[in-house]
């Protein structure tokens, strides 16, 4: 997958907002990865801020409508993932500052 394509499913996911927190699960530091595979499969690699999120199925959902909008994506397939976990280190500098956190 060339870094283009890359770019452009990372976009996508960015779309996808965080209903508590009010910001997108890439900056939130949610997505370890998005890959896409030669028949179209595209992984979204990506944890929680928590292993009992009750929004797992919400965001899961949210990100395959994202990718649906991706001509190259035909599928898409979530993992969740706990290793390794999510800390706010994860978060982006605009994540941060739009929460407060230093």
């Amino acid at each position: 997958m060339d870094a283009e394509l890359k770019e452009n499913l990372m976009g996508a996911l960015e779309q996808v907002i965080d209903p508590e927190l009010g910001i997108d699960i890439v900056n939130i530091g949610l997505v370890y990865d998005v890959d896409l595979d030669e028949d179209g499969l595209c992984t979204v690699t990506m944890t929680l801020t928590t292993m009992g999120c009750p929004l797992a199925g919400v965001l899961t959902d949210q990100v395959r409508v994202a990718m649906s909008d991706i001509p190259e994506v035909k599928d898409t397939k979530v993992d969740l993932v706990w290793t390794p976990a999510w800390t706010k280190d994860r978060m982006s500098r605009y994540a941060k500052i739009a929460l407060g956190i230093r």
